[in-house]
């Protein structure tokens, strides 16, 4: 029955927009406007007009807490519940008020969805009120106040916060939660700072691009290292959080817990909290406490989306930074994951981080290489007139992407890389995910053959309705050494939908 209703969609567009015998170009919005009409799109509907919050700006924060995820009412690490990330600790009591506001049950706020985001509103819209003069009507820029108060943070790490979220609506938001697709349009939007503008964020003396926020006194030790102790280990960990909620975790003082470094997903952005010198409590075993500095990475163990190609490459110059700083060998006896610390019952950073690239990027040796063609990369793409370029979906790397109907003929979209030398490469593919694009797009990837002389191709099959956003492991593949292109997205296949020509990543092993 859904693909029936789905072929009937698919055909009503098509004639709606004309997209057959004609440019895919002009079809490459098919799909504009947001969509919210499935369960939890209606609640997010339903909480904004009962509250007065612009369902945009409801999303948006949702989004830049959870990625819209609830972890089935597992709580964050600082204790923040459902996609809203209502926090309850000794310190912070976001749920409790949340309840109080909405008139819900506290439990039913950490486990029904729907409750949560209602909560998540009322709150947001609680906020604005104490801001907001009496009778004032607000309009979406008017919120950043109230945006930022939510965070949990103070001073320019809460303003920095509110930027991300609407950073995040500028950009526009397109996400798939248990097959229910949350879509909204980019906002032109500039908010009102209040009075969190002209603040100025302190920045780390330890390292330079970082901005400095100190975790509270009683989550770390004091220390003078190197003097009192080696720094020997770098310690790779997830936050189980966002990244407000681990930097406000990390300022409670009954957490117990710290990092030196906390790095956001979606730009990279870096905040210190605690200095180099001093030791963080954050490896579960106080010998490798004492020897190691600790990376916090957004996001969550069991969901890859989190780990971007920014946080990847931020956190790599920085560990790279950190390694040189205290003569570190740069390899994994000595960079490790917060799961390899001796005695650990902490699974991070888990299956999702990908170790081979990171280190390729630490390193930054001779021996370890790897490059990024995107469909704008000058001189390294090429695909006919009749694939289509599109900005829609936000899921895309860079600034646009490339489309076309699936059809029986040679018309590929091409990327050229300039292989080192003869060897084996981990190849990824980047493309923005969506119910309307292709269940089976076909990658023909020319790997070397058994001469070692000559190319053969290989061709894998990709679902790109799901897994979009994120570097999606395609195979090792071994290469021939030279200039030229050795990828290829085909557009003969068998299954239906657009298919999707966006960025490859080629890392040498």
């Amino acid at each position: 029955m859904r693909t029936h209703r789905w072929l009937a969609s698919l055909v009503l567009l098509l004639f709606l927009f004309g997209v057959v015998g004609t440019s895919l170009a002009a079809s490459a919005e098919f799909e504009r406007g947001n969509r919210l009409d499935g369960p939890l799109g209606r609640a997010f509907q339903k909480a904004a007009e009962t509250y007065g919050v612009p369902v945009e700006l409801l999303v948006a924060l949702a989004y830049a807490e959870t990625r819209l995820d609830d972890h089935d009412g597992v709580p964050s690490v600082a204790g923040g519940y459902g996609v809203m990330h209502l926090v309850s600790n000794p310190e912070v009591t976001a749920l409790e008020q949340a309840a109080a506001l909405s008139g819900l049950d506290e439990e039913l706020l950490k486990s029904d969805p729907a409750a949560n985001i209602m909560g998540g509103a009322a709150l947001l819209a609680h906020y604005a009120a104490d801001r907001a003069g009496a009778g004032k009507e607000m309009k979406l820029g008017d919120w950043f106040e109230a945006v930022a108060r939510y965070s949990g943070l103070e001073g320019a790490a809460a303003r920095d916060y509110a930027r991300q979220v609407y950073d995040f609506l500028n950009r526009g938001i397109d996400a798939e939660v248990d097959g229910e697709e949350i879509r909204i349009e980019p906002q032109a939007v500039k908010p009102d700072e209040g009075e969190y503008a002209g603040l100025v964020s302190i920045q780390s003396e330890d390292y330079g691009p970082a901005a400095w926020v100190p975790a509270h006194s009683s989550n770390y030790t004091v220390s003078n290292r190197e003097s009192t102790y080696p720094i020997n280990y770098i310690v790779i960990h997830v936050t189980q959080g966002s990244y407000a909620g681990t930097i406000s975790w990390f300022q409670n003082p009954s957490s117990n817990v710290s990092a030196h470094y906390v790095i956001r997903s979606s730009d990279g952005a870096v905040t210190q909290m605690v200095r180099e010198k001093d030791i963080a409590w954050h490896a579960g075993n106080w010998t490798y406490n004492t020897q190691s500095i600790g990376i916090e990475h957004e996001g969550w163990v069991s969901s890859c989306t989190w780990f971007t190609d920014a946080m990847y490459r931020s956190s790599a110059a920085l560990a790279r930074n950190i390694a040189l700083k205290y003569g570190i060998p740069m390899n994994r006896n000595h960079i490790i994951g917060h799961n390899e610390v001796p005695g650990a019952t902490h699974t991070d950073p888990g299956s999702c981080w990908d170790w081979n690239y990171y280190m390729s990027l630490v390193t930054q040796s001779s021996g370890s290489w790897s490059a990024i063609v995107d469909n704008s990369t000058s001189g390294r793409f090429r695909a006919s007139s009749n694939w289509g370029t599109s900005t829609w979906s936000s899921q895309r790397y860079g600034s646009d992407y490339r489309f076309a109907d699936p059809a029986a003929v040679s018309d590929a979209a091409y990327y050229k890389f300039n292989i080192p030398s003869t060897g084996y490469y981990d190849i990824y593919m980047w493309y923005p995910a969506n119910s309307g694009y292709n269940d089976k797009t076909p990658v023909v990837i020319w790997q070397a053959d058994s001469s070692g002389t000559g190319t053969t191709p290989v061709t894998v099959h990709v679902n790109q309705r799901t897994n979009g956003g994120k570097w999606v492991h395609l195979g090792t593949f071994r290469l021939l050494a030279g200039d030229r292109e050795i990828i290829a997205v085909s557009r003969w296949t068998s299954g239906t939908g657009y298919v999707i020509a966006d960025a490859f990543r080629v890392v040498k092993r």
